[in-house]
């Protein structure tokens, strides 16, 4: 059930044992039954297309709770709508915290809306993992030591760009349309790292605030520029907006979108398949709309759990795709934990996460953690978008920084 504020969905069903009880004072969202875990998603407003990863997230919870939960204990997964509205976000995440009582925060979406509460949590010390954005800071393990990303680092995507940029079009002239926020801004300090003295002579960047109707004038003046090389760093709307009106202008810059807005069902098909033929982007996790994987044995074990826990979702949405991923992760975790299901244990196998295969990313990547590694991903593989799917070329790339 989808409210205009406030969302919550609820993943729970069978168990396998029958454990010890903890009391919940000992440790908060936790009981002999159940583990409560919270998350603010934008169902709602300029990024609410990243609505259904929320949704996947519950479905995927209850496929896992149906395979016998977790020592006995079945997760409570409680979602809340924030907008994409940091104001909002706070408000939503004390809530979860001194309200619902959740044992940790997962996956929470966005980079404002994360960097609006990563104080709080960190001094609450709840565990706030597998945060749904790249941003680089979130691998600061010194920092906030409670808060661990899971995607690899913006910065990283955005040093292969400008490095594949320099080889294929060296001195172009590179117009950067970007969020107005730490997610836009870490490619730009990704770009800058690459070309560095070079970058105030080869860069011209234009900014947008989420609540912008549209970044028609910010194309116009890059166009106006004579940019060689187009990098769009937005989320799905922008993204869908970018490719249409660059395309309505007839202008024919190498376009380079970010990682984020790659999705077939949420980007390429509502910005017209066909405006967006060439675009390069990066990807970690699999397609399913790349026939490459139809009989690949983990998109099989996806494609089986979108018919039976999540009909009603886009099986051409690639959000769908990351929340089994993040869930998948979240799930070794739990059954790390054992018995001891402490906010204290949570970290700990959070970031004792040795090699770990995901039945969603690309072949040859694993996930990697340690109390002094906040990066679980650091590999990425190069796509091109052909008018149908995302075509994948060159070798996996791994990142220093990601």
């Amino acid at each position: 059930m989808i409210l205009r504020r406030r969302t919550v969905l609820a993943a729970g069903s069978a168990m396998l044992f029958t454990p010890a009880i903890v009391r919940a004072e000992e440790t908060p969202g936790v009981t002999s039954t159940e583990i409560r875990l919270g998350n603010t998603i934008p169902y709602s407003g300029p990024a609410s297309a990243y609505g259904t990863i929320g949704k996947a997230i519950a479905a995927a919870f209850r496929e896992a709770n149906d395979a016998g939960g977790f020592a006995g204990r079945k997760v409570k997964f409680i979602s809340y709508d924030d907008g994409y509205s940091p104001p909002k976000t706070v408000e939503q995440v004390r809530r979860l915290i001194e309200e619902d009582h959740v044992a940790a925060m997962f996956a929470p979406l966005g980079t404002p809306t994360n960097s609006a509460t990563v104080r709080y949590v960190n001094a609450k010390k709840v565990p706030d993992l597998f945060l749904a954005t790249g941003a680089d800071k979130w691998g600061d393990y010194k920092k906030h030591p409670w808060v661990i990303g899971w995607q690899p680092s913006y910065v990283t995507e955005a040093q292969v760009y400008a490095k594949y940029i320099q080889t294929h079009k060296p001195n172009a002239k590179i117009g950067i349309l970007y969020q107005n926020d730490d997610f836009g801004k870490d490619y730009l300090h990704g770009v800058r790292d690459v070309l560095k003295g070079n970058y105030d002579k080869q860069v011209t960047s234009v900014s947008y605030e989420t609540t912008d109707a549209t970044v028609d004038s910010q194309l116009v003046s890059l166009q106006s520029a004579k940019i060689d090389v187009l990098m769009t760093v937005a989320v799905p709307k922008f993204a869908a907006q970018s490719i249409r009106k660059v395309a309505e202008m007839n202008w024919k810059p190498m376009h380079i979108l970010s990682g984020v807005s790659v999705s077939v069902g949420a980007v390429m098909i509502p910005a017209g398949p066909e405006n967006g033929i060439g675009i390069i982007s990066s990807a970690y996790l699999k397609d399913s709309t790349d026939p490459r994987w139809d009989n690949d044995a983990g998109m099989k074990q996806w494609r089986a759990f979108m018919a039976k826990y999540y009909p009603d979702g886009d099986i051409k949405d690639g959000g769908n795709i990351s929340a089994y991923g993040l869930t998948r992760t979240m799930v070794q975790v739990l059954k790390q934990c054992g018995n001891d299901f402490s906010r204290q244990n949570m970290m700990k196998q959070a970031t004792n996460l040795r090699n770990l295969d995901n039945p969603v990313l690309l072949p040859g990547i694993r996930i990697n953690t340690s109390p002094t590694n906040y990066h679980p991903l650091r590999q990425l593989q190069l796509m091109q978008w052909t008018g149908k799917t995302w075509n994948l070329f060159g070798d996996i790339i791994s990142g220093a920084s990601a």
